[in-house]
């Protein structure tokens, strides 16, 4: 029987992040990664497990060459911190899950040797002594948390020694006892530096010359970020603004700059792009922009959120109103201006009594 791979992304980090911060951002952060990683993986190594925190892989009956398993850690390396990096650039959320998600870091255990196989509920999946061998190298005594591990077994297989070095790999001895008995291994730390992060884009910071076409203010009973979060969170978004069907939107990510959601109104689909603003220091913002809105060229709406106390905030929404056209123009100081004040009015009234039922 041939060698098998046993492949395992760990992100490093989670427990304590999970503990000591908001539970929902921060599956949603995890959520993320992971799919950043099985995106990395590109289908190459086929997926056993989702283990929490940590992906397990394998390659059944084949283990790849040296060159081509550390060319898969630094793809992965690349990608999960390529995310992390964008994530840190266009959060809007001031939650520590959010605040922190850029301390998270990854180590990848990889092990080698003779698979078998069960079949749960017609999934056929790998267990026995290699696999708890390469579960066990995860629970080491390596002073970081972002690094590659090769279990001295694949090391052999694939020519890997001690000496090996490269711009992202410099590997060390390692042991560590299980069950009374040592087990030897590779290690290479990870620079972030050495790293080449992908190119990724900004999201929107918008500025004015003229003064918003609405403006409409209201005091909530309720912290700042909570506040943010009823308005960001789109799971919530159907709760209390007035007459949207629907809103479809990624569940499994957290609000961010350039993040999209569609609101459904009348059988209209209308696509909304988070964008921000400049506000005085201690404000938060939420803004968001569409340009479907017809007959306006564009929409954009900031909500701005000012601590007053732990337990109330003050909430200024700000509305502006694009038309190029002199006839939109009139059509917005006649008709829609009122129209949309009357609407939004309703809206805060609709989300001051939705937060007092929650």
């Amino acid at each position: 029987m041939e060698k098998s791979l046993l492949f395992i992304p760990d992100i490093s980090g989670f427990t304590k992040f999970i503990q000591s911060t908001e539970v929902e951002h921060s599956q949603h952060v995890i959520a993320e990664l992971l799919e950043i990683l099985l995106e990395a993986n590109a289908n190459e190594y086929q997926l056993a497990e989702v283990e929490g925190d940590a992906l397990f892989f394998y390659q059944e009956n084949e283990v790849p060459s040296l060159e081509s398993l550390l060319a898969k850690g630094e793809r992965m390396f690349t990608a999960f911190y390529s995310h992390l990096k964008q994530f840190e650039k266009n959060r809007i959320c001031p939650c520590n899950a959010c605040a922190t998600a850029p301390n998270l870091n990854l180590k990848i255990i990889a092990h080698s040797g003779q698979l078998q196989f069960m079949t749960i509920q017609d999934k056929r999946k790998p267990f026995g002594q290699e696999v708890i061998e390469a579960h066990r190298l995860m629970k080491n005594s390596i002073q970081s948390d972002n690094y590659m591990l090769l279990s001295q077994d694949l090391s052999e297989d694939v020519h890997l020694s001690e000496a090996y070095q490269s711009k992202l790999y410099d590997f060390k001895k390692g042991k560590d006892a299980y069950d009374g008995k040592d087990v030897d291994y590779l290690f290479a730390p990870i620079n972030k530096e050495n790293l080449k992060l992908d190119a990724f884009s900004f999201g929107k910071k918008l500025s004015f010359d003229k003064a918003p076409s609405l403006v409409i203010e209201k005091q909530f009973p309720i912290s700042a970020p909570q506040l943010m979060e009823y308005i960001t969170n789109y799971s919530y978004r159907e709760n209390w603004a007035v007459g949207v069907d629907q809103v479809n939107y990624n569940e499994s990510e957290v609000t961010q700059l350039g993040s999209e959601h569609v609101c459904v109104i009348n059988g209209k689909h209308l696509n909304f792009e988070t964008v921000t603003k400049d506000v005085e220091a201690g404000q938060l913002v939420y803004g968001e922009h569409t340009d479907g809105a017809a007959p306006v060229d564009a929409i954009y709406q900031f909500y701005i959120f000012t601590p007053i106390s732990d337990n109330s905030c003050h909430l200024k929404l700000e509305i502006y109103l694009k038309a190029k056209s002199p006839i939109k123009k009139l059509m917005i100081a006649l008709v829609l201006k009122p129209l949309f004040r009357k609407t939004m009015l309703k809206n805060l009234d609709s989300l001051y009594k939705f937060i007092e039922k929650k």
